[in-house]
């Protein structure tokens, strides 16, 4: 399926207001391809966070596969429309140009860049950096094999940048130091915006710690923050996914509830199993930014780069949130963290999760 006109989304958004998939089949826009010159502009770019995602050719499950989209492939975005078939929780697709993919698992990067200026003089304690190209390959120099790739970084992670050098082509490069493994690996600087620290103050630090809570429904999928009796923030969530736990001493992937505060916050934390690999499909999820944790097996609020499923259970125990809401959320808890701290430790803002 081609790209449509302007004219043509939009009636094909009337027929699916008013219409069923058959009476989609049945519309001119079947096997219908515009000429190239008469195509819309797009008006974004997703990158796929899945290992594949199919490609419909109408907004619906049950329609037709085009095709497969594989993990970090770039679409183009045409329309964005909420479809009367669904899913319930999340029924938002994307017209791109060959067909139509569902929203769950596309990572919008329409503000993605590559043109960050270098900044050459990094503090010894190493600046917050977020990576704005769409997906970059850091790369690892070793006495013994030189420069090789290593783990892929994607838009709007964060990690801690600790200086500047040569990198395998011979340009500045900003060197990463990874908070889990303690290593170092390399990427273009052009792909990091380094991080000011006044988009780290805190949010209302005047108010009485004990008057914030967050409060979390995992039956509605919800997230409320409180300021007394105000809610200051209301927002889905993806909490934990309950898988069978086959061994003993398996952590369960289901959010735990009860009643917890936060205890240790940290702006960026490579999850997974801290393999050092370059195989893309590998559980790592390096540069998890602004993480909450409140268990002390790690479960925690964090922001999430790798789907946009929200209001569907998603994760392995922890609470994911869009990042703009995990961010706003990691500067109004306590304790208070600076912009210099790899992490903050201590009893702060109560979570309640029911």
């Amino acid at each position: 399926m081609a790209s449509l006109t302007r004219r043509e989304a939009l009636k094909l958004v009337g027929l699916l207001a008013a219409g069923s998939l058959a009476s989609l089949a049945a519309s001119p826009f079947s096997g219908f391809y515009p000429p190239e010159s008469d195509r819309t502009l797009p008006i974004g770019r997703g990158r796929v966070g899945g290992e594949y995602i199919y490609r419909y050719r109408y907004p619906s499950f049950r329609s037709q596969r085009l095709g497969v989209l594989r993990r970090d492939e770039l679409v183009n975005i045409y329309f964005t429309l909420n479809s009367p078939h669904g899913p319930l929780v999340n029924p938002v697709w994307y017209l791109t140009q060959e067909g139509f993919v569902h929203s769950g698992y596309i990572q919008r990067v329409d503000q993605a860049r590559e043109d960050n200026p270098l900044v050459e003089q990094i503090p010894e304690t190493g600046v917050l950096g977020e990576i704005t190209s769409p997906m970059t390959i850091s790369q690892r120099w070793t006495r013994s094999d030189g420069w090789r790739p290593l783990y892929r970084l994607r838009f709007s992670s964060v990690f801690w940048v600790t200086g500047v050098d040569e990198g395998p082509d011979g340009s500045p490069w900003y060197r990463l130091t990874d908070d889990l493994l303690s290593i170092h690996y390399h990427v273009p600087h052009a792909h990091v915006r380094l991080i000011p620290p006044t988009e780290l103050a805190p949010i209302s630090p005047d108010v009485p710690p004990d008057a914030k809570r967050i409060q979390i429904s995992i039956a509605e999928q919800t997230l409320t923050a409180y300021e007394g009796e105000n809610i200051v923030l209301a927002t889905k969530i993806s909490s934990g996914l309950p898988t069978p736990v086959d061994f003993e001493g398996d952590l369960p992937t289901d959010t735990p509830t009860g009643r917890f505060r936060v205890q240790t916050k940290m702006p960026s934390r490579h999850m997974g199993d801290g393999k050092i690999t370059a195989e893309p499909d590998a559980y790592e999820l390096p540069g998890v930014p602004w993480v909450c944790l409140f268990t002390k097996d790690g479960i925690g609020l964090h922001g999430t780069y790798w789907h946009d499923n929200f209001g569907r259970r998603m994760s392995h125990g922890c609470v994911n949130l869009r990042n703009r809401d995990a961010l706003w959320l990691y500067r109004w808890t306590n304790p208070i963290a600076g912009p210099q701290d790899w992490y903050r430790r201590e009893l702060g803002t109560l979570i309640e999760i029911n």
